[in-house]
């Protein structure tokens, strides 16, 4: 890293979707800054803006459809790592995801034919989905931050 970055990164100065990329939250920046937009992130219980500047001791939440991931930040990295030095920069405090998630998906009893629109609404009731005027939605709690 160059001197600049190391400067950038001990004084507090990291961007909040750079240091997510940089930490292997995300893949890519954009989809970060698309998730912090979408309100998907927040730090210390506070919707922030992708430029939102990262402290050493902060708590970021990402929420993903049914849970949500807490992270208390270790260190502060302005540019993309490698994983296990990744892992080292946050600790992970997040309770585990719900069992349902790993639950095998329900299946039809092969040459049942299609599902009636009754027994469709039903199978996306269970699998966390709302269809609304022929789109669909994920279904979140608004107690979840």
């Amino acid at each position: 890293m160059k001197e600049s970055q190391n400067a950038d990164a001990g004084n507090g100065n990291v961007r909040l979707d750079s240091w997510l990329h940089a930490v292997r939250l995300f893949k890519t920046r954009s989809l970060a800054s698309s998730a912090i937009k979408a309100s998907h992130v927040r730090v210390d219980g506070e919707v922030v803006k992708p430029s939102f500047r990262l402290n050493i001791g902060s708590t970021v939440a990402v929420r993903h459809p049914g849970y949500t991931n807490e992270y208390v930040v270790k260190k502060l990295l302005a540019k993309r790592v490698g994983a296990p030095l990744a892992r080292e920069a946050y600790t992970d405090i997040s309770a585990p995801p719900p069992p349902q998630l790993f639950a095998a998906p329900p299946r039809r009893d092969r040459g049942a034919g299609r599902p009636t629109k009754k027994e469709r609404r039903a199978l996306d009731r269970l699998r966390g989905r709302e269809s609304q005027n022929g789109r669909w939605r994920a279904i979140f709690d608004d107690n979840e931050s």
